[in-house]
Formats: structure tokens, sequence, C-alpha cells
């Protein structure tokens, strides 16, 4: 699921790839974008904040959000894509500096938007503070807390809120409310909310450059998590049977939310 950690991934990988060349050309298959033509334009820049990814093309800038599936392909002369064909929402190709002429595509992009480079800061004034951002400081870390108080909504709802604190996904949520020892319904207001800001930063610093994520330590499959995606299994702290539910959101969804009732005893 990409939450901070993996679109941060996925603009390292592209700007490696990407920064320093020239887009040759340009597939968009959106309608609203479907005459556009990128060729020409130079790759300066590729950047995320939050769960949001810009890359930012001489004067414009890709804007894209991955949602629940999406993903970027990074592709040498000769690959295929790794998706379905109609799941395909752009492809760029671009040459110059050292190597061949590299192609990507992005699939399965909920939000995909060409902005004028001077506004693409509009697409991601909404957020919270960026727990993945490099200039991430004291400021920061207060004003995420203050944010996310102000939603007044259970924590497993608020860490949810980007206009909060833009990175944590439904995998971190699950995690952090576990490793807090706090029920995701407990409100807000009966957190330390500050510890939880803190925590949720050095857990995406650590799992930002890898392609698995962990939260336990321990890297094999099936025991990356405390909680989340082990509903009905036991705890690996206490042995009580991993809760799994739906939380609901303002917005009227539902989220499955797993627990672990001894280790976070409901409010």
């Amino acid at each position: 699921m990409p939450e901070g950690d993996t679109i941060h991934r996925a603009a390292v990988n592209l700007g490696a790839a990407l920064v320093g060349r020239t887009i040759v050309r340009s597939d968009f298959r959106v309608p609203r974008l479907a005459t556009s033509d990128l060729a020409g334009e130079p790759i300066d820049e590729v950047l995320s904040v939050g769960k949001h990814l810009l890359m930012r093309c001489g004067r414009w800038t890709i804007h894209s959000h991955a949602g629940m599936d999406g993903l970027w392909h990074i592709l040498r002369p000769g690959e295929r894509a790794p998706v379905a064909a109609h799941t395909i929402r752009v492809v760029l190709e671009a040459e110059g500096g050292d190597g061949p002429r590299v192609q990507v595509v992005g699939s399965s992009l909920p939000v995909l938007e060409l902005l004028p480079r001077e506004r693409d800061g509009e697409a991601v004034a909404h957020l919270g503070p960026d727990l993945l951002a490099p200039t991430w400081g004291d400021a920061d870390a207060a004003e995420a807390a203050r944010r996310l108080r102000a939603t007044g909504a259970p924590v497993g709802v608020a860490l949810l809120d980007q206009t909060a604190m833009a990175g944590v996904g439904n995998v971190y949520r699950g995690e952090l409310c576990f490793l807090r020892g706090v029920h995701p319904a407990t409100p807000i207001e009966r957190v330390e909310v500050e510890p939880l800001v803190a925590l949720a930063r050095r857990l995406l610093v650590a799992n930002r450059d890898r392609t698995e994520r962990t939260f336990t330590g321990d890297a094999r499959r099936g025991r990356r998590t405390w909680v989340y995606g082990r509903g009905g299994q036991p705890c690996l702290r206490c042995g009580t049977r991993i809760r799994d539910a739906q939380l609901g959101l303002e917005d009227g969804m539902l989220r499955q939310v797993q627990w672990c009732p001894r280790c976070q005893p409901e409010p």
C-alpha cells in the first residue's frame, strides 16, 4: 500500500533515472491530458510530499497521487510494464545524460494532472507537515501535534487526516496505535500526541529506503508488522488474538483496522 515511505522511495528512484534528461515522448492516457505534449522539456526534479509526487519538467509539473494501487515503473530498453495496458495512465520517454533512453510508466493513478510549475505548490498546500520532509524540525512536529488535536477525532481517524500530518496511511496507523498502546477509537484528546508524532517520523524514516517495511525489526514474512494484516492471529507481544474491524471516517468511508485487545484496551 503506497504511503509516505513508498512515494518517497519512488521519487528517489525516478529522480535517479530521469533528472538531467530531456523528455522525447509523452503519452497521457487520461482524457483531459490526451493532447498534452512534454517533448523537449528537461526533467529537473522529482520529489514527494506526503503521498503526493511532483515531477518538475521545465515549465510544467506532473502531479500524481497513488491512491490504493498506483505505481510508477522504470523500464529499460526492451522491457514492458508489469501491469495491464488498460491501467496505464502516462508513459514518458527521456534521453540524455549517461546511459540509454529511459521509459517510465505510471499505472492506476487516481490523480494525475499537469500543472504550471510556478503553481505546483497549490496541489499540496492543503497538507499538514510532511513527515519525510528533509527540513523537518521542531516547528513541524509542534504543528503536526496541534493539527492532530484540532481534528477532535478518534486517534485512528486523526492519523489518516493528511491535512493534519502527511504521509501516514492505514498500515502506519495500525502500527503506531499498537506501539503507543492506544486503541484506534481512543479520542485524540486522551492521547499523548507529541510522542505519537515523533514515532511516526522515526518509523517512516526507518522504512523509507526499504523495499519491505518492518515495524518489529524482523524482516521475515508474517513478522514485519505487529497488528496490520494479522487479524485473528496471536499478538507477537502477548499472544492475545488480534481483533479486526472497520473504523468509519468523516467522509463516510470505512477502513479496516487491527488491534490487540490486551496491549490496546478499549477506551
